[in-house]
């Protein structure tokens, strides 16, 4: 029996097609992979610039949820970027070294759960200051507490849209996991909650990592996301964090891929979500 191959191509091509369609509330555009299509996750963005201490300016990265913002403002998500991985804009291919693939779908999934996301840049582009051994002593002096203090102010003032600063959320991948933990330590009060992807406690580096004996009282619930093979940020550096927070009762949460490295995890998008949804 001879197979309709031009029937099955067609059905092919008008499958990609829907699924590749932009939702009707939605900023992005999702490609599966298909045949020869490696998949992508696109987003509208926006771009500001905002100063610092050092390079005079550095960019935003962000966007706003479709429709009518709620009367308190758009929750709002901050994402930072992993160590050579500037957030230029939210247009992401699942070719994409390190899993930042999954980083696109969570921008997406935050985007389409009503959260403002909003992407800022380390010093030059390069990594966050929290754990560098020059400033990890004296964080309050250093170019990124400026440029995250003015940050924050421009939240509060409407720079980005009508968003609700009372209602912040963190999440990072590698340096920014690590420069996460740094909301709870140098920024107190400032997040509902904060989700570690691949990182640890704030002035960690990689396996040189002595987590304190104690944290902030009010240090915000905490989801760590972590391969377990690792080779950069081992997961046991990771684990003594969580288990301090078990220990001094903060909430949190631990989700470990047995099989991945050093990546963000295709888990990622959901976990993060439904993290910040629990804590309104």
């Amino acid at each position: 029996m001879q197979k309709n191959w031009k029937g099955i191509f067609v059905v092919i091509l008008i499958s990609i097609s829907a699924s590749a369609t932009t939702l009707a509330e939605s900023r992005c555009k999702s490609t599966p992979k298909v045949l020869f299509a490696s998949g992508a996750v696109s987003c509208s963005s926006l771009q500001a610039k905002i100063s610092d201490s050092v390079d005079g300016a550095r960019p935003v990265v962000y966007q706003i949820p479709v429709g009518d913002a709620p009367d308190e403002g758009w929750p709002v998500a901050i994402i930072y970027q992993g160590s050579y991985s500037p957030i230029n804009d939210f247009d992401y291919r699942r070719s994409e070294s390190f899993g930042l693939y999954y980083e696109g779908k969570t921008i997406e999934r935050l985007l389409n759960s009503g959260y403002a996301v909003i992407a800022p840049r380390a010093e030059r582009g390069i990594y966050w200051q929290t754990n560098t051994s020059s400033e990890s002593s004296i964080y309050e002096e250093s170019s990124d507490y400026t440029f995250l203090t003015n940050l924050f102010e421009a939240i509060e003032k409407g720079r980005f849209g009508p968003l609700n600063s009372n209602r912040m959320y963190a999440t990072g991948f590698s340096s920014g996991g690590y420069n996460t933990s740094r909301m709870a330590v140098s920024f107190p009060g400032k997040f509902k909650a904060l989700a570690i992807q691949s990182g640890s406690y704030a002035n960690c580096l990689g396996p040189l990592c002595q987590v304190p004996k104690q944290v902030p009282a009010n240090h915000p619930p905490t989801l760590f996301l972590h391969g377990l093979i690792d080779p950069l940020v081992p997961w046991f550096t990771m684990n003594q964090y969580y288990d301090l927070l078990l220990f001094h009762g903060i909430k949190t949460k631990r989700f470990t891929s047995l099989s991945a490295g050093h990546k963000w995890l295709s888990a990622a998008p959901k976990q993060i979500v439904n993290w910040f949804k629990a804590t309104p």
